[in-house]
């Protein structure tokens, strides 16, 4: 039986640039789309995927990261002493979500040095990472679509969309093999190849689940692609040691990491309603 997995990896310590001057004294992952912050839609899609424990890769200056997901007493007394109910059991909701872990990365070195700083947190069981600027809305939560995957396959599982040729300079992208409905074997993978060098036409978008083997990969991953200890450069060498399996997300995603897709993203679930 293939174990299951109920830790998640969300990396969040970078200075978010693409958002700028919004983040510069606020931290993007807290900037709020419709009714709650970005990051908190990332830990609901997390445990509704049946993940209960959030480890959170921060930035010292980030605290209102934590302090958003963790107790208020002073707000909770507050809350109740005016007799706003409704209020008071949303703020003790988000403390109650899962179990939070926050690890502090001293400087931003990139998304495979910010998910090898969660390596203590994983404690050798398989990890799922996150990507809070990539927002899904889905019938079956993205992470879920590769959870079920994992957990069937027993082996790392990355999810895969569509790209055009703007997309293949701003994502990695994969090389791949069908095996089933959806699923694919992924036999390389590139970050930001550029159309000439793209291997074809899926990119990956923020959503992975792995065997403890990527953290062993991670150690050995030089900087790549910006300077920056690159996930996709780590996920190549884990590809040559054990399989890795691709899994076409059903759904529609939102790049909520820029204006345009933030204000995109902002729409159309407000349009559905703000309830999920």
């Amino acid at each position: 039986m293939n174990p299951s997995v109920r830790k998640v990896i969300v990396p969040a310590a970078g200075f978010g640039t693409r958002s700028l001057p919004a983040s510069k004294a606020i931290p993007k992952e807290m900037m709020t789309l419709v009714d709650r912050p970005l990051i908190q839609w990332a830990v609901e899609e997390a445990v509704a995927s049946g993940l209960t424990r959030v480890g959170i890769i921060t930035a010292a200056w980030k605290t209102a990261i934590e302090r958003h997901f963790g107790r208020s007493p002073e707000l909770e007394a507050f809350l109740e002493n005016k007799g706003k109910a409704v209020e008071l059991e949303e703020v003790r909701r988000i403390a109650r979500l899962a179990d939070f872990s926050f690890i502090v990365q001293d400087e931003p070195r990139g998304l495979g040095h910010a998910v090898l700083m969660g390596e203590a947190f994983a404690a050798g069981e398989p990890v799922a990472v996150m990507n809070p600027d990539t927002l899904y809305d889905a019938a079956v939560p993205c992470l879920k679509q590769l959870k079920d995957v994992f957990e069937a396959r027993g082996a790392s599982t990355i999810v895969l969309g569509p790209i055009d040729e703007e997309g293949t300079r701003r994502y990695g992208v994969a090389r791949v093999e069908k095996v089933a409905d959806r699923v694919f074997r992924v036999l390389d993978i590139v970050e930001k190849p550029g159309p000439e060098k793209a291997p074809s036409g899926l990119g990956v978008f923020g959503r992975y689940v792995f065997t403890p083997a990527i953290f062993v990969a991670l150690r050995e991953t030089l900087p790549g692609y910006g300077g920056e200890v690159q996930l996709t450069d780590a996920i190549r060498i884990l590809i040559k040691r054990e399989p890795v399996f691709g899994v076409a997300f059903e759904g529609r995603r939102f790049d909520a990491g820029g204006r345009e897709g933030f204000i995109e993203a902002t729409l159309a679930l407000a349009s559905k309603g703000i309830s999920r």
